[in-house]
């Protein structure tokens, strides 16, 4: 095990970069996969391979055998979660297909916020002077990285931020529900069972939708950035367990939800999206605000 002083990092801290990584470059592979491609069609597709991912998850951990001790309660409330968090990913990438990443990454991690102030109104949990701070300073980030411009194509931009305000409602409901009712869950096993109920809601939709048809015609090189942004969100869990399992939480939740400036970088990277002054002013305040609700 290296040591973190001297310069020379632990190996968690490797894995909880590699977590950020993975879950930055998933928004970026899942864009370069839907420029043609229906976003509700790429979500079903991409979910399968975390699916596959997740059960990877549960039986390196050994807790396929709790399976039966599950309760009804808890089992209602792992299904609800899913429904949330498959609401949650469907507008995510419906989002990331008409909007431009820079603005829709920002909403979607304001889920934070939400979940503080749900967690505050619905259970009563107490909110400190730091978490309040990073509150604040998460909110008004995301105001400052949204600034609409003004164009002829008004339809569209609401369209985005719509999309995007679901995906982070439905993020913080995932998040209430499994405090409300999921206990005594290993919360890998939990997440599996949740990405059941994500794949069956994901090729519901794409059924109703009338899109079953478009599966089949998928571009290869769009369909290959599908299950890469798959294998890159599994890679993010496995990096997360991992550090989780060896490193401090208080240290490595952070890390984990800096991988905005990896989405932003490579944004710029891949579609030379730019920030803009107020942007960049908004982007300092978020990373900064997640830090702050370290403490």
């Amino acid at each position: 095990m290296y040591h973190i002083f001297g310069g020379i990092f632990l190996m968690w801290i490797w894995y909880a970069i590699g977590s950020a990584l993975f879950a930055g470059l998933t928004s970026i592979l899942a864009k370069c996969g839907i420029r043609k491609t229906n976003s509700n069609v790429a979500t079903a597709i991409r979910t399968i391979v975390v699916l596959i991912f997740s059960w990877i998850m549960v039986f390196v951990v050994g807790s396929q055998s709790t399976i039966g001790s599950i309760s009804g309660r808890t089992f209602l409330f792992l299904i609800l979660s899913g429904f949330a968090t498959g609401a949650s990913w469907l507008c995510y990438f419906h989002a990331l297909q008409i909007g431009n990443i820079n603005k829709v990454v920002p909403i979607d991690k304001s889920s934070t916020v939400l979940t503080v102030l749900l967690a505050f109104i619905l259970l009563r949990e107490p909110v400190s002077i730091a978490k309040g701070i990073g509150v604040v300073l998460i909110a008004i980030g995301t105001f400052l990285m949204i600034e609409k411009k003004v164009n002829a194509n008004d339809h569209e931009e609401k369209g985005w931020f719509l999309y995007a305000m679901g995906s982070a409602v439905f993020a913080s409901l995932q998040a209430i529900l499994g405090k409300v009712g999921i206990s005594g869950v290993e919360s890998n096993l939990g997440t599996a069972i949740r990405t059941c109920v994500v794949l069956v809601m994901a090729w519901v939709m794409v059924a109703v939708s009338g899109k079953m048809k478009e599966v089949r015609e998928v571009p290869k090189n769009e369909l290959f950035f599908i299950i890469l942004s798959g294998f890159a969100t599994g890679g993010s869990w496995l990096c997360y367990y991992k550090a989780m399992h060896e490193g401090p939480a208080s240290l490595v939740v952070p890390i984990d939800k800096l991988s905005i400036l990896v989405t932003i970088a490579f944004s710029y990277i891949v579609f030379h999206e730019k920030l803009s002054r107020k942007a960049a002013i908004g982007l300092a305040l978020i990373v900064a605000g997640t830090l702050a609700m370290l403490f």
